[in-house]
């Protein structure tokens, strides 16, 4: 199984380690520019392709090296300006000094390629689902430590390749309602008299406004409180308290949530919910799309979280059952389907990791399949999913290395390629999201949109 290389590495440069002149051909999925040399592929941060630039070797392995920019010779038109003044230290991005076009054409030549390699099917290249390309984050993980010798408190994201943080006054990609509360949120957290006690604080945006989370590792006092209520009431925030990785109270404001297909999600704001709205929308519309639901289909909605395409599955099926790995989701999508008046759907908490032919949920007859897993894929349904016969199987991909492992086991089945996009969920960062479509046997194609 071919695999990508992961900058997320700590790399120290060699003693006397050579500096090479180089010319970078390609650019990989993380952003980095891949270069070759006596036949070895070499991986250097911050260089485009078409650009020369002195590089120095951190690391070398048989197949490739790794190495770090020392000075570059000429630019490529697609190299832009970071917005981002954390960009280079920050590990939340990689990308930002490359042109959008540039990000989304190697990434989406990127999945082809692997599909191509892994299935032998090389799937024509379709339009990327994309969205705005800052100010789309609605939802990040801010870590809060205390300095002694300073006297302050640091709030910000970890350092690349580092556990380190790196303190943050501006985030780009962040929804400008969620970067606007960095600087006083700050203040509001070092104020506190809990401040050397704090853990992280999460910021979500939902659709009725900021919601907050406050990870704190001693009890809050009553100023304590106090004070945050104070911040909540002047900044229209939501917040709740997190004493723990398993306790959440809600110290004021209203229930979260979003829409989706013109439907209302509630969600605890440790639900996972999809970071970019602005994709979320129109993949969820493409996958209603190519499953080309009729009012008479059944349709299995697998790792289906709280809903996101269970619920709009159902507005337009004659059934839907979503299966869900984690307890709360399938509470909270039991929930919105009561709310939204949709009694065709139903939810059954399940490990999809394991053996799943005796629950009473399979046994069912289905007329399509929709999957959005995790980052490991579904190897442990796909079997099932190829007994059960769908007509059509939407599967949703944040790991085209699974993504193309798991389409084996349909092709094999003789289902068929017959359509993939590449999902901007992430810009500026090495996250390749995708979605496929496979048909069974001689159905007709969806047409293209």
């Amino acid at each position: 199984m071919a695999q990508f290389y992961s900058p997320k590495r700590r790399v120290t440069t060699r003693q006397n380690s050579p500096v090479l002149t180089l010319t970078v051909d390609n650019l990989d999925p993380f952003g980095q520019g891949v270069a070759h040399h006596n036949g070895k592929a070499i991986f250097v941060p911050g260089v485009l392709p078409g650009e020369q630039a002195e590089v120095q070797l951190t690391e070398e392995k048989n197949k490739f090296a790794k190495g770090r920019l020392k000075r570059l010779l000429s630019r490529s038109p697609q190299r832009v300006e970071p917005r981002c003044p954390h960009f280079g230290v920050c590990g939340g991005c990689q990308q930002q000094h490359a042109d959008e076009s540039l990000q989304q054409q190697s990434k989406a030549a990127a999945l082809v390629r692997m599909i191509a390699r892994e299935t032998g099917v090389t799937p024509q290249q379709e339009p990327v689902i994309a969205g705005p390309q800052y100010g789309y984050r609605r939802r990040a993980r801010l870590g809060l430590l205390w300095q002694p010798k300073q006297q302050r408190l640091v709030m910000g994201f970890r350092q690349a390749a580092s556990s380190d943080l790196v303190p943050v006054t501006q985030c780009p990609v962040l929804h400008p309602e969620l970067e606007q509360l960095l600087t006083p949120l700050r203040a509001c957290l070092s104020a506190l008299q809990v401040a050397r006690r704090l853990g992280h604080v999460e910021l979500v945006l939902a659709d009725n406004g900021p919601v907050l989370v406050l990870r704190h590792l001693d009890a809050l006092k009553e100023d304590d409180r106090q004070a945050l209520q104070a911040f909540a009431r002047t900044k229209n925030v939501t917040i709740y308290l997190a004493p723990d990785s398993d306790s959440l109270e809600k110290l004021c404001g209203e229930t979260p949530y979003y829409q989706v297909d013109g439907l209302r999600l509630d969600f605890s704001p440790r639900d996972f919910i999809q970071v970019n709205d602005h994709v979320n929308q129109q993949m969820v519309a493409q996958a209603l799309e190519w499953l080309s639901i009729q009012p008479n289909d059944r349709v299995l909605d697998l790792f289906c979280g709280m809903g996101n395409f269970t619920l709009p599955l159902a507005r337009r099926a004659a059934a839907v059952v979503g299966i869900e790995g984690v307890a709360t989701l399938v509470a909270n999508g039991q929930y919105n389907a009561h709310k939204n008046r949709l009694n065709n759907a139903s939810f059954f908490h399940e490990n999809l990791e394991e053996a799943v032919e005796q629950q009473p949920w399979a046994a069912q007859g289905f007329d399509k399949v929709m999957l959005d897993p995790a980052r490991a894929g579904a190897a442990g349904v796909m079997s099932h999913i190829v007994k059960l016969a769908p007509k059509r199987v939407v599967y949703v991909s944040c790991n085209p290395t699974t993504l193309a492992r798991d389409s084996k086991v349909l092709l094999s089945a003789g289902y068929r390629l017959a359509r993939v996009r590449m999902l901007d969920m992430f810009p500026h960062t090495g996250h390749l999201e995708s979605m496929a479509l496979f048909i069974n046997g001689s159905a007709p194609e969806v047409a293209a949109k």
